[in-house]
């Protein structure tokens, strides 16, 4: 299939493009850089016109390295829980409320008395919460999601979000509607958008979109998901029980199963891929615990001295502060970082060894709850760049672990873009 479609991702700080071909090939990236959130006590905002702007300008980037002109279908992804009001034009009617925005006084307790405890709507950070704040704007029409906004700047014509943004909102992903308690709350139906499928066509890009952008006019647009979700898909798993792990700041894990798993005292959530179901958990650890002892240079130096096929016997949980939520939730476990030997290297290597038990026990508690047996682990982030921590995880995962087929959530944005063309892929 001759062309290819663009995947865009808008994260808190930037603005990233990507094209990918039909046989998953990366033809060129693009990025731009967006303004701090604006920050006043717990409300965390950021303006939607730059968000736009960090589009126009991510794509003038990717156009600068290919032909824009062969694009087929766009799709957005963004982050999650991330709203704004607009009218009947699409136009902002307050600042977008960030999805760490905690500033909804005691909503969450009243959310609380009426969600199911398994809704993913519980929390300080509810876009519920901070919905409700705009029910008596004037001219209010609807409450639309960060990848909502863009998808209507781009084209389309009906208010429409798709079933991973709405999750954090109260959608109800098995029953696929939005649930009763939502009125009962406060947030008229009627001012919220239509749910559809990741991946369904949602129209097409308009003429003053084109021009803008530098795109084709009348492709198609896709309906696009959360950047967590996008994260995932751009790691290539795509049967149950194909699994990734972001080894970043935090151990982050998702697998793909065929039924949802809520268990919302572990954080743990499922979002609906079409008839499977992308299930996971964040654990504190992390990255952040090695560099609170170790510089990346000093990480490089270290490795080269350890011996992963010998144990440390070293009994760590390497929180980087009291609090665990993954794979158990105790918000006063301590960290466990002694005793410390003399060896560096040693040391280094138990929170390697300690890091990989998290991971192990995470997906063990991810199959007990229901997930599919663990069939294989992609990874990313910045652990993956360490060969020692891998041979590490290799050894107690005892499942085939490969880096991801890309670290850019925008190329996990652009399979769905495929998929609204009728095409699956992977990313190559």
């Amino acid at each position: 299939m001759r062309g290819f479609v663009i995947g865009l991702d808008l994260g808190t700080t930037g603005v990233r493009a990507i094209a990918v071909d039909a046989h998953g090939v990366l033809l060129g990236t693009g990025s731009a850089s967006l303004p701090a959130t604006v920050a006043t006590g717990l409300r965390r905002e950021q303006n939607p016109a730059d968000w736009w702007e960090g589009c126009r300008s991510a794509l003038r980037e990717l156009g600068n390295q290919i032909d824009l002109s062969d694009a087929r279908a766009i799709a957005v992804d963004a982050t999650s829980g991330t709203i704004l009001p607009v009218d009947n034009h699409n136009q902002p009617l307050a600042k977008a409320r960030m999805y760490d925005d905690a500033d909804t006084g005691d909503l969450a307790a009243k959310i609380k008395t009426l969600a199911p405890k398994e809704s993913a709507a519980h929390g300080a950070t509810s876009p519920a919460a901070r919905a409700l704040a705009w029910m008596k704007l004037p001219r209010l029409h609807c409450i639309l999601h960060q990848a909502d906004w863009i998808n209507h700047c781009l084209g389309a014509t009906d208010w429409q979000t798709d079933e991973n943004n709405a999750l954090k909102t109260g959608y109800d992903p098995v029953a696929r509607n939005w649930p009763n308690w939502l009125p009962a709350f406060g947030l008229a139906p009627g001012l919220l958008p239509e749910v559809v499928p990741v991946g369904t066509r949602i129209g097409q890009v308009s003429d003053h979109a084109a021009l803008a952008l530098g795109i084709p006019p009348g492709i198609v647009i896709a309906a696009g998901t959360t950047d967590g979700c996008a994260t995932f898909l751009a790691s290539g798993a795509e049967l149950p029980g194909e699994a990734a792990t972001a080894l970043g700041s935090t151990l982050v894990l998702k697998v793909l199963c065929d039924q949802p798993i809520f268990a919302p005292e572990l954080g743990i959530y499922s979002h609906r891929l079409g008839d499977r179901w992308l299930a996971g958990g964040a654990s504190n650890c992390g990255g952040k615990t090695l560099l609170q002892f170790f510089d990346k240079d000093q990480l490089k130096r270290l490795e080269a001295r350890m011996k992963p096929e010998q144990s440390t016997g070293l009994d760590y949980y390497p929180l980087p502060s009291p609090g665990e939520r993954f794979p158990v939730s105790d918000p006063k476990l301590q960290p466990r970082l002694v005793p410390r030997p003399g060896d560096d290297a040693q040391f280094l290597q138990g929170m390697y060894e300690a890091l990989a038990c998290v991971e192990q026990q995470g997906y063990a508690r991810l199959t007990e709850l229901g997930s599919p047996p663990l069939r294989s682990v992609r990874h990313a982030g910045g652990g993956s760049q360490s060969a020692t921590w891998m041979r590490i995880r290799q050894s107690l995962l005892g499942v085939p672990l490969t880096p991801a087929w890309s670290e850019e959530a925008a190329a996990g944005a652009a399979r769905l873009a495929w998929r609204a063309l009728g095409r699956e892929i992977k990313l190559a």
